[in-house]
């Protein structure tokens, strides 16, 4: 059993990603006695710019991958943690092109899995909600830490491999390890590539924003924020190889999740172009998060989806030098796909 853990030292992977720099501002802002390792490969979703201006004395950047296990050797001992966010994790990119998926969702895990057997430190994995499929629109259920795993996609087939090589190395090796498996996030440095910031930037650029299929797909948003805060409790107070499910009751469509950006743009709700749908396109996701409620005592603080939505908006309208270099590739690699 982990209870009031009190970690000095952490590797963050994946902490110059959307999520995973979320959660190393959330450590920063909350725990200033906890040191950060930031590790990341700083692919095409990896932006230094997320964790820039932080304080050196509080936060250390490798650049480095979590494949190579010489670097982790030498990287792992003298810390009592890892958190581990570092993942490819987009539908559309598994699709096209599987590989790095495996490479890095499965290897990468596999890797860091045999670093914290070696070193005998705390390791909390980072999963998604993907892993369990999906639900139909008219079922009143929500995923649960026992719903069965039935992924949809190469992304999410990866990410799930990845929650039982956790589970198995947990049981065979007995390593202090933690699952959290959480909704779709959003808020301020999310790659263009994503729903919510592709219609954001979009709109701001003079482009119709586009929408799969009918936009009837529901989505359970969680606001960054309260996913790494979330996070930090499971780390520091979640029980030895047991899994935490992470929502805030925010199930909408997409279809009305875009209708609110364009209002809340100024434009008129209609204003969007419908395109093909994603091969084999989830339609509903939802979240249970009673256990970790009931259990750790978490609550989500940024409940107020269109306050949350409001600031997200200004923070993309305001940071045009983060996301403009990347917007022009994007939109180009969606319309090749039809997209």
């Amino acid at each position: 059993m982990t209870e009031n853990f009190s970690p000095k030292n952490i590797i963050v992977t994946g902490g110059c990603g959307f999520i995973g720099s979320n959660f190393v501002h959330y450590v920063v802002n909350n725990h200033p006695e906890t040191h950060v390792t930031v590790l990341d490969a700083l692919t095409y979703a990896g932006n230094l710019e997320n964790i820039a201006g932080l304080p050196e004395d509080q936060v250390d950047f490798v650049h480095g991958n979590i494949c190579d296990a010489e670097l982790l050797d030498k990287l792992v001992p003298g810390h009592d943690a890892i958190v581990h966010y570092a993942a490819e994790s987009h539908n559309d990119n598994s699709i096209a092109d599987p590989e790095p998926f495996l490479k890095t969702n499965v290897e990468g895990t596999f890797r860091l899995l045999e670093a914290t057997r070696k070193y005998g430190i705390r390791y909390h994995h980072i999963s998604t909600d993907e892993v369990y499929g999906d639900l139909a629109l008219d079922d009143p259920a929500k995923f649960t830490e026992s719903t069965p795993y039935h992924p949809s996609s190469p992304y999410s087939s990866t990410k799930a491999a990845s929650d039982l090589l956790v589970r198995a190395w947990t049981r065979t090796y007995g390593l202090n390890t933690t699952i959290s498996n959480c909704s779709n996030n959003y808020g301020p440095y999310q790659h263009v590539e994503k729903f919510i910031p592709r219609q954001i930037t979009n709109i701001l650029e003079g482009i119709r924003p586009k929408l799969y299929g009918e936009g009837l797909n529901v989505r359970d948003w969680i606001h960054t924020d309260d996913h790494s805060s979330a996070v930090w409790t499971i780390l520091t107070k979640g029980v030895k190889g047991e899994t935490y499910l992470i929502g805030a009751n925010g199930e909408k469509n997409n279809i009305t999740v875009l209708r609110m950006i364009l209002e809340m743009m100024g434009k008129d709700p209609d204003d969007f172009d419908q395109v093909k749908d994603r091969p084999g396109h989830d339609r509903r996701y939802a979240i249970d998060s009673t256990k970790l409620q009931t259990e750790l005592g978490w609550r989500p603080q940024f409940t107020d989806f269109e306050a949350g939505m409001k600031r997200t908006i200004e923070w993309y309208t305001e940071n045009k030098s983060w996301w403009e270099a990347t917007k022009e590739a994007t939109e180009k690699r969606y319309k090749a796909q039809g997209q």
